[in-house]
């Protein structure tokens, strides 16, 4: 199946077709009334999808595929899977896995977003799991969702490359002129309206790992410590409570990782899979559970009569 994809396609284009199609594999788990076969999908999803994104890398980079380990961690078999190849023993670093641990922990589940919503949406009407997480992977790929961290290491690479530290304060007076054109990825949440929590936690991380990886004169990192002192100090930002968000600093630890760019909103949804299920699990285990049917209000032109 993966082989009729282009080497050069999105990953994220590929996921979402290796995702779909394990409903035209799993036959015997597809009857979303019976309790046992949710649970035995919802085993299937969360463990295939490690496997799956890892195949979509390998694919893309020209490698051949890691076969799964048992006797490692979720997360450490991901890693092996990811960089390991058949003529090399792979050792797990540990503060790497603990790293993409967190990563995964801190991207499981987040409200009702636009993804969660969509797999919900989508499996109120009695389609098997597979192609209501698949409906979820096609959201997450959306620039204003999945790939913000992408868009936020873009945007630090393409500072770093017009001068870097020394540039910030002129950088972040272009983001204040609305006429500028200029945008501040990675800072500000449509629920955090103080700093969010994850941040904080993803920004030790990102200490660890450069620190553990001899990367800790990271330049980008450095940039993103300028961007976030004068965030926290200006009272632009202050007033409008951008603070730095988890998309701010998991880029970078992904980067200092190995992984490439592309593959950043693939992460997103391997963590974001276990949350998608477990609302999906939540929803149809609900006895008043029916298909969802938003309405809207109209505001068009008034009544108008037909001669």
């Amino acid at each position: 199946f993966l082989q009729g994809f282009r080497r050069d396609a999105h990953p994220m284009a590929v996921l979402t077709g290796l995702v779909g199609a394990l409903s035209a594999f799993y036959h015997d788990s597809t009857d979303i009334t019976n309790p046992h076969h949710r649970h035995v999908s919802a085993i299937r999803l969360i463990a295939k999808l490690p496997t799956l994104v890892a195949m979509a890398y390998k694919y893309f980079i020209g490698q051949p595929y890691i076969y799964p380990q048992n006797d490692l961690s979720y997360t450490g078999n991901f890693l092996r899977m990811m960089f390991a190849t058949p003529c090399e023993d792979y050792k797990v670093n540990e503060v790497v896995e603990r790293a993409l641990d967190r990563i995964f922990i801190l991207h499981a589940d987040h409200e009702q977003n636009a993804s969660t919503s969509t797999v919900r949406l989508c499996g109120s009407s009695g389609t098997n799991p597979f192609a209501a997480i698949a409906a979820g992977v096609a959201c997450l790929w959306g620039p204003a969702h999945g790939g913000a961290n992408e868009a936020c290491l873009q945007m630090l690479e393409e500072l770093q490359a017009n001068g870097g530290v020394a540039k910030v304060g002129e950088f972040m007076e272009k983001v204040k002129d609305k006429n500028s054109g200029v945008r501040l990825m990675g800072f500000g949440h449509r629920v955090y309206k103080n700093y969010d929590p994850r941040a904080k936690l993803m920004q030790e991380t990102c200490k660890e790992v450069l620190t553990a990886l001899g990367l800790q004169d990271d330049p980008l990192f450095k940039l993103a410590m300028e961007l976030e002192r004068i965030a926290l100090e200006d009272q632009y930002f202050v007033d409008r409570k951008l603070y730095p968000n988890v998309d701010f600093y998991s880029g970078i630890v992904q980067r200092a990782i190995g992984i490439p760019t592309s593959m950043f909103t693939a992460i997103f949804a391997l963590a974001r899979t276990v949350g998608w299920i477990a609302q999906w699990d939540e929803m149809l285990s609900d006895p008043e559970y029916k298909i969802g049917r938003p309405r809207q209000l109209y505001t068009g032109a008034a009544p108008r009569d037909i001669k």
